[in-house]
C-alpha cells in the first residue's frame, strides 16, 4: 500500500499542485473564505466526495468512507485562510489580493489535503471506516475556526477517535515530516487596553492627565509579569506590538491604546497571569489618575500532542519517508487552535518540511517572502494518505 500511496502522489501531484496555485493567487482572511470553499466544495464534488457546508460560517466537513464505515473514524484537518500581508516574492500565481497572502501556508495544508482525498478516494475499498475531512476557516484570528466549527456541532453525525493536523516547515527539507509527544504550542491570548485621562495642552500638564506618561510607566510594569511573578521554569512571553497615542507634538492625548500577546506553556499559570496583568493596568493607571479599559478575551489554549497517537504517527510516518527523514520537533511559543481539536480528542499535530532549492533563501512563516517548495507537496499528501491509511488498519 505504501508503495500505491506513493505512486497515487506522483500521479496526482500535478493536480495538489494547481489546487495550491489557485490557492495561492486567491487569498482569503479569516472567516471570509468564501471562494476558497466556493473552490473546495468544486473539488470535492468532482472526486464523489460528500459533504457538509457552511459550518461556522465558511466551514467544510468531508466524508471518505470505506468499507464497514462505522467501524472507525478518523478525522484530518486543514486551515484555509490567509493573512493581511502585501507579497513581495514575483511567482507567475502571486497573490491578487492586494495586502492579503498565504503566508502561513494554509494553501498548501487545504491542497494537500484535497490530494490525499483524492488519494483515498483510489484505495478506499482497502480500509474499514471512515475518514473525515475538515476544512477550517478562521485560524488565524480569535476566537478561532476550531472552536466555532466545534460550538457549531461539526461531529454531530461522526465522532472521530483521534484527529490528525500538519503544517508546513520552512525549518526543515522537503522529504522530512517532524513529530513530538506532549507539549507542543503555546496557549496565545490577546490584550487591548486604552488609558483615558483628560488631555490638553503639553505646555500645561498640571491641568491634565498624562496619558502617555501612564502608558509607558504601565508598559514597563508590565515587564514584572514575566521577571518576577512568573515561576522562572514556566515558559512565557509578554509582548506589545501595538502602542498608539494619537496626538501631536505639543497635545497630550485623552486616550492610548496598547495591543499585544500574553503566551505561554502552563494553563494555570495563563490564568494567574492574566489576573496580575489587568491588576497591574488598572493600579498603574490610577496612579497617574487614569483609567484603563480592558479587553483580554480567552484565546487559544496550549496544543498538545496525545501520546500514544503522535508516538504511532511517528513510526508510520517513517515506514513512508525513511527514519532518517524523520525530525524531532521543539516546543514552539507560536499558537494554534488547532489546540481546541486536541483538548477533547486524542490528536497529533506534526509538520512536513518545504525547504527545497527554489525557496532556499526566502522568508519564514507570516513574512511577506515566504514561499514553499511545491515538491514538498507530494510529502504533504501522500503522508496524510498514508497515516489515515495506517490508523484505520489497528
Amino acid at each position: 500500500m505504501k508503495d500505491t500511496i506513493n505512486k497515487l502522489s506522483d500521479d496526482f501531484f500535478l493536480y495538489t499542485v494547481d489546487c495550491y496555485r489557485f490557492l495561492h493567487a486567491h487569498p482569503e482572511l479569516s472567516f471570509l473564505e468564501f471562494k476558497t470553499t466556493d473552490f473546495i466544495q468544486k473539488q470535492l464534488t468532482e472526486l464523489g466526495i460528500p459533504f457538509r457546508a457552511g459550518i461556522a460560517g465558511t466551514g467544510i466537513l468531508g466524508k471518505i468512507e470505506g468499507r464497514n464505515p462505522s467501524k472507525k473514524v478518523i478525522a484530518l484537518r486543514a486551515d484555509m485562510d490567509a493573512l493581511p500581508v502585501f507579497e513581495s516574492v514575483d511567482i507567475p500565481y502571486k497573490s491578487m489580493s492586494q495586502g492579503v497572502m498565504h503566508a502561513c501556508g494554509h494553501d498548501a495544508h487545504t491542497a494537500c489535503l484535497l490530494g490525499s482525498a483524492k488519494i483515498l478516494m483510489q484505495i478506499r475499498d482497502s480500509f474499514e471506516g471512515t475518514i473525515l475531512l475538515i476544512f477550517q476557516p478562521g485560524e488565524e484570528k480569535a476566537p478561532g475556526g476550531a472552536s466555532l466549527m466545534l460550538d457549531d456541532g461539526i461531529f454531530d453525525e461522526y465522532e472521530p477517535e483521534l484527529i490528525l493536523a500538519q503544517h508546513v516547515s520552512v525549518d526543515y527539507p522537503t522529504g522530512t515530516m517532524g513529530f513530538k509527544e506532549g507539549m507542543i504550542m503555546a496557549s496565545a491570548d490577546e490584550i487591548h487596553f486604552k488609558i483615558h485621562g483628560k488631555g490638553g495642552h503639553g505646555a500645561l500638564p498640571h491641568l491634565c492627565n498624562d496619558t502617555l506618561l501612564a502608558a509607558a510607566q504601565t508598559f514597563v510594569s508590565l515587564q514584572q509579569v514575566s521577571s518576577r511573578l512568573c515561576n522562572p521554569l514556566i515558559p512565557m512571553v509578554l509582548t506589545f506590538g501595538k502602542f498608539i497615542a494619537n496626538g501631536a507634538q505639543n497635545i497630550i492625548p485623552h486616550e492610548v491604546l496598547l495591543s499585544g500577546t500574553f503566551r505561554t506553556v502552563d494553563e494555570k499559570w495563563r490564568t494567574e497571569a492574566k489576573e496580575h496583568i489587568c491588576r497591574i493596568i488598572t493600579e498603574t493607571c490610577a496612579a497617574y489618575g487614569c483609567t484603563a479599559e480592558i479587553d483580554m478575551p480567552d484565546g487559544y489554549p496550549c496544543v498538545v500532542n496525545d501520546f500514544e497517537v503522535t508516538t504511532e504517527a511517528r513510526e508510520f510516518a517513517a515506514e513512508l519517508v525513511g527514519i532518517q527523514n524523520i525530525r524531532e520537533l521543539e516546543m514552539r511559543m507560536t499558537s494554534e487552535d488547532f489546540s481546541f481539536f486536541s483538548q477533547r480528542y486524542p490528536s497529533c499535530f506534526y509538520r512536513f518540511g518545504v525547504r527545497g532549492e527554489e525557496n532556499k533563501y526566502t522568508g519564514g512563516l507570516h513574512s511577506s517572502t515566504f514561499r514553499i517548495d511545491e515538491n514538498a507537496l507530494k510529502t504533504g499528501s501522500s503522508g496524510l494518505a498514508w497515516l489515515a491509511w495506517r490508523f484505520l488498519q489497528k
